[in-house]
């Protein structure tokens, strides 16, 4: 299981059994938009990143990119392995 697998069940682990304190909890109890509007953030500092030449903080930002999509993912009841076979299917060469 790699990394992202292992967040993926983290967070589906949260949305079964909340804990007090969590931030995926709070995440996922904001709702929908809230969620949204969080990974449409993410994605714009993801850019801004991009132009400061910081490494560490590009990969800080793709990071937090993840793990936002990941919760949002959950909330919309997506998960990897669709993503991934989605990607698998859009890259197969033309038979």
């Amino acid at each position: 299981m790699d990394m992202l697998d292992q967040l993926e069940a983290i967070i589906h682990d949260r949305q079964r059994n909340p804990q007090a304190g969590s931030y995926t909890n709070r995440l996922l109890e904001s709702g929908l938009p809230a969620i949204a509007q969080k990974v449409g953030e993410e994605a714009v500092e993801v850019a801004i990143a991009a132009l400061a030449q910081d490494k560490n903080a590009q990969v800080d930002e793709f990071a937090d990119l993840l793990y936002h999509s990941l919760v949002l993912m959950r909330a919309l009841d997506i998960n990897l392995h669709e993503v991934r076979a989605r990607l698998q299917q859009r890259h197969q060469p033309p038979g």
